[in-house]
């Protein structure tokens, strides 16, 4: 068991959380650059429901960047979260639809699959000593091919599950506020940021999620079972995209067992541009949160002004590749 002393301080935890301030402010700032820009470039941009429609998109590739938030700052990556999540609406499906179950049994079977997935990677990269890269991906094509066998290569509706709809596309801040009809999805976003940004910053998982990132050997050398937190950690990722599952099944009103590649990219994009390292050892909960804004305002702005969909994609890698390049220059210059 870990004594106090085991636990790295919390002041040393508040530099490296403020050094990535300064990303977050340029992150910002590129955010509201890119409001006023497509703003105006095209009138509807604005509108309230394209503006609802740009949060309930990130609602989904939020909390997937929470979740890739927490490996990335271990020095891992987790390239399984968008095959975990399917796997995840998949398993709701089945306990919703198939088995005809209560909703509070599906919400507890996504939560309790993405946290055993987690599990398993987390214990692939700490037991097995496997690379997080491999590991993932091999989770990733695991999932996915569950997900087909499962699922039978077929959607599984919910039509039948009273209120799984409303989980995403209700609004219980537009009942209250008729003016405010922001959807539920959205709510859930930053109620599962606040939760993961105290987790990260107030307890001791979250000060050994810093301490494994910066240096993981002397943590061991100080006689901590970094196996077992660096499996939790995995494991309370796992849960998180458990929640971005139901988002997306219940936004869609159905379990797609061939959707999920491709929103691990946007995801880890985001966290990128909101000032974690890919070397592990620095990042937050708000970076990403605006990093992931980012994302779908951009998206949402492409296809408003008409631009191919062919050519989103090719912005949305060139992202990628700035973002990582720009994480280079910055360890580059703290060194």
């Amino acid at each position: 068991m870990s004594t106090a002393a085991d636990t790295p301080p919390p002041s040393a935890i508040a530099r490296i959380i403020a050094a990535g301030t300064h990303q977050r402010v340029l992150a910002f700032a590129s955010l509201v650059v890119l409001l006023i820009g497509f703003s105006i470039a095209s009138p509807n941009f604005m509108q309230t429901s394209n503006m609802i429609a740009i949060l309930q998109a990130t609602s989904v590739n939020g909390v997937l960047a929470i979740a890739v938030t927490l490996v990335i700052i271990t020095g891992g990556i987790d390239l399984s979260v968008g095959t975990m999540m399917t796997f995840c609406a998949v398993i709701t499906g089945v306990v919703l639809t198939y088995a005809g179950m209560p909703l509070i049994f599906g919400v507890v079977a996504a939560l309790a699959t993405g946290a055993l997935c987690g599990t398993c990677s987390g214990t692939f990269v700490a037991k097995m000593k496997i690379p997080p890269f491999i590991a993932t991906l091999g989770m990733m094509l695991i999932l996915k091919g569950l997900s087909l066998v499962i699922s039978g290569t077929r959607p599984i509706y919910f039509n039948d599950t009273p209120g799984f709809s409303e989980i995403s596309r209700g609004s219980l801040i537009g009942e209250v506020i008729p003016a405010l009809p922001i959807p539920n999805g959205v709510l859930i976003l930053f109620i599962v940021a606040a939760f993961t940004a105290y987790i990260l910053n107030r307890t001791v998982l979250g000060r050994y999620c810093f301490a494994l990132g910066s240096n993981e050997e002397s943590v061991r050398l100080s006689g901590v079972n970094t196996d077992r937190w660096k499996i939790a950690i995995y494991a309370l990722a796992g849960a998180i995209v458990g929640i971005a599952g139901l988002l997306i099944a219940s936004r869609l009103n159905s379990a797609q067992p061939a959707l999920g590649l491709g929103y691990e990219l946007e995801a880890i994009a985001a966290v990128v541009i909101g000032g974690t390292s890919l070397s592990g050892g620095r990042g937050s909960i708000l970076g990403s949160l605006i990093g992931a804004l980012i994302m779908a305002v951009l998206t949402n702005g492409l296809r408003v002004l008409s631009v191919a969909q062919e050519w989103q994609t090719v912005v949305t890698g060139a992202i990628i590749i700035l973002a990582v390049y720009a994480d280079m220059m910055r360890r580059k210059n703290s060194n």
